[in-house]
């Protein structure tokens, strides 16, 4: 007879399966399940209950779940605190989802009921086959007896074979792999085949169990008994006069006696290799001792390095390994012409904030090479434990010192070079703060006495040279900001990019592919090429990862064609990149009304916007579209009050904002966009639409803008420079108070722009509108 398909609303399961004839409770949290199981409520209380393949899909589409599930009844809903709801249901019959349907705000699926098969199976079989069952429930059973005594008695009560496998699969506390094979089985003698297997399995797990703690017992025994022996030993050899051999005190001490460190640490690591020797040499604690004396004595305590004190050669390595930074070298050579003085000097600490790829970290490992430093790197992505940075106290079974302090110990030296990779990124739970710790540690005048939980005697980090990345401040806390020196390391032109691809990328692909520069060559304009249109950052990984994918396919071309040689050209460059990936919105070819020119700052770069502004007939409404953020809507409601202000002196009618909707947008909707910066952009595109004048197309713009027109500074002036250029922008009007940062600027970055500093919006209106 032909099962009759239904739709019911699913619920994808993760790590859980639910098999016929069995009570289950689990929580739901995810939208479309908590809107399934209401659905459900509503009619016959039914749902299809299917197992994911991957519990990590958030969003499981068809192929992310299994085929086979359970149609349950839900017997009970409870809500519980943190937004999550428990549910209790009864399995009724095995099924098969024929389809996923996805037109409704849940899971919805056809299903059709798949009972087990029936086979030709005698009495006498079925008969066998229950024994067997039983008898490994029963040899299961006796074996761990704690576990099994709710439900072992009511499986070997049931006489029917096909409902003791399905209460024997359901009521085991399998894994959900398990369980999911198990409701997989379409036939009843496949069903009994898994079980026994799985039974078998988890009573060979047992035997094994037991035999390792009957080992580790024996072992245990064993150590008791030498230390019977050992202390009876010691006993004798003191009665004879003998120097006792046995204990590692004496070896302590005299490492002790070379230590370079202060007369109170060698004191306090005294009175613990005293305490050490009288314990019994197998004891938990003693252990923890020995530890503890082999870490302390480990630390460099005034174990120096000497530097490297020739500023020239500094220099020389600086440059050698990177190019551009040029505020990080002069900020540390600065720091080592004052150490060659005075012979002393305060270390700095530094703090390198800019976007990813653009050479932070690498740069703390050529400062390094260049002072003759040694290098250690602490990674303090995503620490939230305030022990990770000053250690657990060794009272703790498993206790270790902090990463400052082990640190230390890797380094070998009390002046080693230490990096804080992505400070920015560390955050806080309810095990302590970790910004907070770092605090002592980048304070020059309280790192002098930096205390380690473990370590508990204080150490002198006032001669470590600190330096951390970030990719922005803004998620690091004041305070500790405060400590350090920023310096700002902003992204790459694309004339640094071409050098330091020439100079440094391209050798070292050719090295990491095997290749050299007779083999493969790259014209000058390929590289010029591969920045501008197949990569679009502020650093050069990307950059980095186009040179490598050329390499490979260079060295896959001489081993499949036999080829001597490769030229990479400017022609030839698709055949190996593909299409081009990134093209530029170039300038407006002709002057239009109600559409301005602005420039962005995004993580990659800079970038311009072109804002569009309508007017229509309506009733005063401003609409505001493109994905735009608070900030920006309200820099969009500041310009249109400015504009309105104005009204009467560009001859605008006085109920012309009553009578008229104006629409403003800006492209790319997809993308979020957010900021004051557009404010002058906004005011000037809202102004040419209302006046009907137009703005000139070479023109971009970047400001805030005040209720009375006054245009305020803003910040990633270099970005959106370069991006105006790149845009083949011919003027771009600046914020007045941003000179001194256009000054910083290069020639290199300005070279073909007229830049125009403005302080109102009638500077704004007179440079921006067409005569």
């Amino acid at each position: 007879m032909e099962e009759k398909s239904m739709t019911l609303p699913a619920i994808a399961l993760r790590g859980l399966a639910v098999l016929p004839e069995m009570i289950q409770h689990f929580d739901i949290s995810r939208e479309k399940s908590v809107n399934a199981v209401e659905n459900a409520m509503i009619g016959e209380q039914k749902v299809f209950l299917v197992a994911q393949r991957n519990p990590e899909v958030e969003e499981p589409e068809a192929e992310d779940l299994y085929q086979i599930g359970t149609i349950a009844r839900i017997k009970q809903l409870v809500k519980i605190p943190g937004g999550l709801i428990r549910v209790m249901v009864e399995g009724l019959s095995r099924a098969e989802m024929l389809s996923l349907l996805d037109d409704v705000p849940y899971l919805q699926a056809e299903v059709e009921e798949a009972p087990l098969k029936e086979e030709r199976l005698d009495d006498t079989v079925k008969e066998a086959m229950s024994r067997i069952v039983k008898e490994k429930l029963e040899e299961f059973g006796n074996a761990n007896p704690k576990s099994v005594k709710d439900f072992m008695g009511g499986l070997l009560a049931i006489s029917d074979l096909e409902e003791l496998l399905i209460q024997t699969a359901g009521q085991f506390p399998w894994d959900y792999p398990v369980k999911q094979e198990l409701l997989e089985c379409e036939y009843i003698s496949h069903l009994y085949e898994r079980v026994v297997y799985y039974l078998m399995r988890e009573i060979e797990i047992l035997n094994i169990k037991r035999d390792y703690q009957a080992k580790v017992k024996t072992a245990i025994d064993k150590n008791q008994r030498d230390y019977v022996l050992r202390e009876e030993l010691r006993v004798i050899q003191e009665e004879l006069g003998e120097e006792y051999t046995g204990s590692d005190a004496d070896t302590y001490l005299e490492q002790l006696e070379k230590l370079n460190a202060d007369k109170e640490v060698k004191e306090k690591i005294k009175k613990e290799i005293m305490r050490f020797k009288v314990m019994p040499g197998g004891s938990q604690e003693a252990n923890v001792l020995r530890t503890y004396i082999e870490t302390v004595m480990e630390l460099p305590w005034k174990k120096m390095s000497r530097d490297n004190q020739d500023i020239r050669h500094a220099k020389e390595v600086l440059d050698e390994d990177h190019y551009g930074l040029e505020k990080v070298k002069e900020r540390v050579l600065e720091y080592l012409a004052v150490r060659v003085l005075t012979k002393k000097g305060t270390t700095p600490i530094l703090c390198l904030v800019g976007p990813p790829g653009t050479g932070k970290t690498s740069i703390a490992r050529s400062v390094a090479r260049a002072l003759g430093k040694k290098y250690v790197r602490i990674s303090l992505g995503g620490i939230h434990d305030e022990a990770e940075i000053r250690g657990h106290r060794k009272t703790y079974v498993g206790s270790m010192p902090g990463r400052i302090a082990e640190a230390m110990r890797q380094a070998g030296v009390a002046n080693p070079l230490m990096l804080l990779d992505e400070i920015d990124k560390v955050s806080s739970d309810y095990k302590g703060d970790t910004s907070s710790a770092l605090l002592e540690v980048l304070d020059g005048e309280q790192n002098v006495k930096f205390r380690d939980h473990y370590v508990e005697i204080p150490m002198d980090l006032s001669n470590v040279l600190f330096i951390a990345t970030a990719n922005t401040t803004q998620t690091i806390p004041g305070p500790l900001l405060d400590r350090m020196e920023v310096i700002e390391v902003s992204s790459y032109t694309e004339n640094e990019k071409f050098h330091i691809a020439k100079n440094y990328l391209v050798p070292k692909q050719l090295e990491r592919n095997g290749l050299t520069g007779e083999k493969l060559s790259i014209s000058d304009k390929a590289l010029e090429k591969i920045i501008h249109n197949y990569t679009r950052e502020a650093g050069v990984r990307n950059l980095e990862r186009r040179i490598g994918e050329l390499c490979r396919k260079a060295a896959w071309e001489f081993l499949e064609k036999d080829r001597t040689s490769v030229r990479v050209t400017e022609g030839n460059l698709e055949k190996y990149l593909g299409k081009e990936k990134i093209t530029f919105e170039e300038a407006n070819e002709e002057d239009e009304v109600g559409i301005v020119r602005g420039l962005a700052w995004t993580s990659v770069g800079g970038d311009t916007l072109q804002i569009e502004v309508n007017v229509m007939p309506g009733t005063g409404k401003l609409l505001m579209t493109g994905q735009m953020g608070d900030v920006m809507k309200e820099s969009a409601q500041i310009a249109l009050t400015y504009v309105r202000s104005v009204s009467e002196k560009y001859s605008v009618e006085k109920d012309y904002f009553d009578t008229h909707d104006i629409h403003l947008h800006i492209p790319e909707g997809a993308v979020p966009k957010d900021g004051p910066s557009a404010g002058i952009t906004m005011a000037t595109a809202m102004l040419s639409a209302v006046t009907g004048k137009k703005v000139r197309a070479d023109v971009a713009m970047t400001g805030e803008i005040t209720l009375r027109g006054r245009v305020l500074p803003i910040g990633g002036l270099k970005e959106k420079t370069l991006a105006a250029r790149m845009a083949h922008i011919k003027k771009v009007l600046v914020p007045d108070k941003n000179r001194p940062d256009m000054a910083e600027l290069s020639k290199e970055i300005t070279k073909g722009l007229e830049i125009v500093y403005v302080k109102s919006m009638d500077d704004v209106i007179r440079e921006a509108f067409a005569d």
